[in-house]
């Protein structure tokens, strides 16, 4: 019989929306266990102060997880300092990193098949005195891996990104063979291990207008971009590119492709969030573990309310379980 997947879900900045998101999870049921790794109290007043009557579990590695409406299982956490809705507390950040560390760990050792993360917010985080960049450094240097690619998914398109949070002046010399091959490769690997995509087809963006108009507008996609494209259709991938970015996102280049590969932040990710905000999911590929997340922020004006859309929520979860079960197959047979 087939061990039911378990999830770690992180509930992010304990003031934002990341608290309301988890409990709304109680209001039906689960496709798998998935269990909350959070303060067990801050759940318990969220859900008083919006009014949602959630049966609150006490979990432990080797418990089933539930999965039934009405119900949470939790990963108890110490460490929060305060509990308010919509107020940014410092003195959180180390509980913070503390639930991401639980989580991933858990996931290192087998413990979990993924983890799902609520936003967190960086800001505070480093206001408390700890260099923090994202969730995505975060699990990059707990996992001990060289690179990762974020990449952004919604129905019917994916974009993966080269660079990701650059100043614009810093875009192009971020932007080497060594770098574009590694991001590549990390890309067409994890469309197969964790979608089950077993001939990748990846579009590629330039980097300029046009795509350099021949040279004229840049020189990076003769001098950059073109050769390592070689170098990885000669390892067999394939590879449609250097596009120019205004035309890529169109239906017939994208009915044709399992990803895009953008240069940068802002290249990509506006027509992916145009065409699916609430309703995307954020991954990091290159882990040796699954992550996804939601595609927002915080939304502390939000918290506590009972206003916020759990839409993105769901997809990263459904979008966990997909990858958990590709690679439980893959790895299995």
């Amino acid at each position: 019989m087939t061990q039911p997947l378990t999830l770690a879900l992180t509930v992010g900045e304990p003031a934002g929306i990341g608290p309301d998101l988890c409990l709304q999870l109680a209001g039906h049921e689960r496709p798998a266990g998935i269990v909350v790794v959070a303060d067990i109290d801050l759940l318990a007043e969220r859900a008083r102060q919006l009014g949602l009557s959630v049966r609150l579990v006490a979990w432990s590695p080797g418990d089933t997880a539930a999965t039934a409406a009405g119900e949470l299982s939790v990963l108890k956490v110490d460490g929060i300092n305060s509990r308010m809705a919509g107020q940014l507390d410092p003195d959180n950040s180390r509980y913070v990193l503390a639930t991401l560390e639980t989580a991933a760990r858990g996931c290192l050792d087998g413990t979990f098949d993924g983890m799902v993360t609520a936003p967190v917010h960086k800001g505070v985080i480093n206001e408390a005195g700890i260099v923090f960049s994202g969730h995505t450094e975060f699990l990059q240097a707990l996992c001990g891996v060289d690179r990762v690619v974020m990449m952004l998914a919604t129905q019917g398109l994916r974009v993966a990104l080269v660079t990701t949070h650059l100043p614009l002046k810093d875009v192009s010399a971020a932007i080497t063979e060594t770098r574009l091959i590694q991001v590549a490769r990390i890309l067409n690997n994890d469309l197969k291990a964790f979608f089950g995509i077993d001939a990748p087809r990846i579009l590629v963006a330039g980097l300029n207008p046009h795509a350099g108009e021949g040279g004229h507008l840049g020189m990076e996609e003769i001098e950059v971009i073109e050769p390592a494209l070689a170098t990885l259709r000669d390892e067999g991938m394939n590879l449609t590119g250097p596009l120019p970015a205004d035309t890529l996102f169109t239906p017939h280049l994208l009915e044709k492709a399992d990803a895009v590969l953008a240069m940068y932040h802002d290249q990509g990710l506006p027509v992916l969030k145009y065409k699916g905000f609430g309703n995307a999911v954020n991954v990091t590929l290159g882990l040796p573990i699954v992550r996804t997340s939601v595609d927002h922020g915080t939304a502390l004006d939000l918290a506590g309310k009972g206003t916020a859309d759990a839409g993105s929520l769901h997809t990263a979860i459904e979008t966990a379980i997909q990858m958990a079960r590709c690679r439980r197959e893959t790895t299995h047979g």
